[in-house]
């Protein structure tokens, strides 16, 4: 894949990396990544992303920016609020680097249009904060077989998956927590520097994944304990009863 000499002075720093190099960043420049959810997470994801050079971006919340947003939010202004979060971070996106073509999704994602909206995309990144929307976007993953890089953060707590197939997030989280009403930062709270040391490290997993840079990931859970500084990884079974994955 060619790129132009602007394209080739940004990337510079990416391009002489030897784990990248012209056909890393060539892999990142035609891959098609959608980020679910615009808030803590996603405002680390998003930039990254960006800024990396990822060829087509497709950004989906359905929520409006809020002040409570922006103590962990650094996508967004106070004269953003009461504007369509997808709209505003897919404008930010578009200012950071004009050659990502990056489009925004006001929907919130449901087991009725999940499919459809991920469809066409190359990688998925969950960013969302309730099991509902979690669970109705890994389940179109396995259905679709799409990668899937699931990140959450809540209190001082961080975790981040990447997850093929078998085993799903579901295998992980099981059934339970199928409603829409559970617990999320809202209720609990969530120091706004955890999201962004969980957002980007679901940047670097996926952008680790795309260019092909070092150990198969997939299965394995990253934990993060934002009171320790600790970072810890276990590995995620796959549930043969699973209702997602199980047959496959």
């Amino acid at each position: 894949m060619s790129f132009t000499e602007a394209e080739l002075e940004r990337y510079a720093r990416h391009i002489v990396l030897p784990q990248v190099g012209g056909v890393g960043q060539g892999k990142l420049k035609r891959t098609s990544v959608v980020v679910v959810g615009a808030g803590g997470i996603g405002s680390s994801v998003i930039p990254a992303l960006a800024g990396a050079g990822v060829g087509k971006l497709t950004i989906i919340d359905s929520d409006m920016v809020e002040l409570s947003n922006l103590q962990r939010q650094p996508l967004f202004r106070e004269r953003d609020t009461g504007y369509a979060k997808a709209e505003m971070a897919a404008q930010f996106a578009h200012r950071l680097n004009r050659f990502v073509a990056v489009r925004p999704l006001e929907q919130r994602i449901t087991i009725e249009n999940a499919e459809q909206l991920i469809g066409d995309h190359d990688l998925v990144i969950d960013g969302s904060d309730n099991f509902a929307t979690r669970l109705a976007v890994s389940d179109a993953c396995v259905a679709l077989d799409l990668p899937l890089v699931s990140a959450a953060a809540v209190q001082f707590q961080g975790q981040v998956g990447l997850f093929r197939s078998k085993p799903c997030y579901r295998c992980f989280v099981g059934d339970a927590f199928d409603a829409d009403n559970c617990d999320n930062c809202a209720d609990l709270g969530v120091l706004g520097a955890l999201t962004a040391a969980v957002g980007s490290f679901a940047a670097l997993l996926a952008i680790n994944f795309i260019v092909g840079v070092g150990d198969n990931q997939a299965g394995k859970l990253h934990l993060f304990d934002g009171e320790k500084l600790q970072w810890r990884a276990i590995g995620i079974p796959a549930d043969p009863a699973c209702r997602a994955c199980g047959s496959l």
